[in-house]
């Protein structure tokens, strides 16, 4: 009777810490705009359209460029990355982007890899909107 119990309770905390850390984990769903450095070190204003469900992330970036859809997309309790896939002009590069949600931010890294002008990284700030 005793180890039952004892089984009972064991099984109530695990449940309980599981259920605890499943709270604690950021939802990036939603709208966030950065001002993000370009090439030539200017900012331009950067929205992210987030959509998560569960470890997937979903959705897409727009700039004065246009509009993208990030591609695979994960979540993993605060942290985040995705890519996305550009051609221009015959020209292909990747933008990684590595996050860190906190509230209503999200500290940015992104690195670019590939195109003319070589890897680059920069470190931004985008606000829930």
């Amino acid at each position: 009777m005793m180890a039952s119990m004892t089984r009972n309770l064991l099984l109530a905390v695990v449940t309980l810490l599981a259920l605890a850390a499943g709270a604690l984990a950021a939802d990036v769903t939603g709208t966030w705009v950065a001002q993000v450095p370009g090439r030539d070190g200017n900012m331009m204003e950067t929205t992210f359209v987030l959509k998560q469900a569960g470890e997937s992330l979903t959705g897409s970036m727009e700039n004065q460029f246009g509009q993208r859809e990030i591609s695979d997309g994960k979540v993993s309790g605060d942290d985040l990355t995705f890519n996305v896939y550009i051609e221009f002009n015959g020209n292909k590069m990747t933008l990684a982007f590595t996050g860190k949600a906190a509230g209503s931010e999200i500290k940015f890294k992104r690195e670019r890899k590939g195109g003319d002008a070589g890897p680059s990284n920069a470190e931004f700030v985008a606000k829930k909107k």
